[in-house]
């Protein structure tokens, strides 16, 4: 006796094409377009849908969340310093308190919680997709132009894949250190940024957090894109300064949305230094 319903193999690869073509042709146009599904990628996303934004994240690798799946040096714990681990409350990650102040999770469960709160808040995500330009209308970030992340790994000389574009009201680069937005732009001579700098983890959430901002008229930063972007210190594989520059951005682009100037919105509170 059979257990699983009928379905063909035809069945199965229209139900793929059809349901990822409906949705690919709905967010072709987009509220707000997120490169990078880290954590503050991921928390960005999560805020933002829950605002009723339409929110899309492009992540190039096959799998999200960046460093926050491995933590530190491959032990798959990552730590949090206050305020960071009211995030980790309201995602419903379990934690314990290593000293005054300073918390620490597990990489693989924090992780899938923050996907899944993004998902469930009604972000959409394409995955293995690398960013390849921006959109430039007017002086302004209107959208990005993309690609199979795999199509980079051929030979220039055996393919010519041209890639798509797709449109949005604001772009978010939450590509980490790489800050491959905000390089496109720097590479045309419209920006210009010193890099990051070397651990200082004191230093740089609140830093990351209070830079986290609109660097370009369409284009925001956060987490440690804004390292990057600003030249401020490395974090190492702690994760409170990421969770909530990906708040503050969204704040930030809810306020841009709203045509608030983003400068009215309040700093988070200062993270804990012991």
């Amino acid at each position: 006796m059979a257990i699983f319903s009928s379905a063909s193999e035809k069945d199965v690869t229209k139900a793929i094409v059809s349901e990822f073509a409906e949705e690919f042709i709905d967010y072709i146009e987009s509220d707000v377009i997120i490169i990078g599904g880290g954590p503050s990628g991921l928390y960005a996303a999560k805020k933002l849908a829950e605002s009723g934004v339409k929110t899309l994240i492009i992540e190039s690798n096959n799998y999200l969340g960046g460093g926050f799946w491995i933590g530190g040096y491959l032990m798959n714990k990552l730590t949090v310093r206050a305020p960071g681990q009211k995030i980790l409350d309201e995602i419903g990650v379990p934690y314990s308190e290593f000293k005054e102040g300073l918390y620490v999770a597990d990489g693989p469960h924090a992780c899938s919680k923050l996907i899944a709160s993004a998902c469930d808040a009604g972000a959409k995500i394409i995955n293995m997709t690398k960013f390849d330009d921006v959109v430039l209308r007017d002086d302004k970030v209107s959208g990005v132009v993309i690609n199979w992340t795999p199509v980079s790994a051929l030979p220039r000389a055996i393919t010519c894949v041209d890639p798509v574009a797709i449109e949005s009201k604001l772009v978010i680069d939450a590509t980490g250190h790489d800050a491959v937005v905000v390089n496109s732009l720097e590479e045309r001579g419209l920006l210009e940024t010193p890099g990051y700098q070397p651990m200082w983890v004191e230093k740089s959430e609140d830093a990351i957090v209070e830079n986290t901002q609109e660097i370009f008229p369409g284009l925001l930063v956060t987490g440690m894109a804004v390292a990057t972007a600003y030249g401020q210190s490395r974090m190492g594989p702690t994760f409170g300064g990421m969770l909530v520059s990906g708040e503050r951005v969204a704040e930030v682009a809810l306020g841009i949305l709203k045509n608030k100037n983003s400068l009215d919105i309040p700093q988070k509170a200062a993270f804990t230094s012991k």
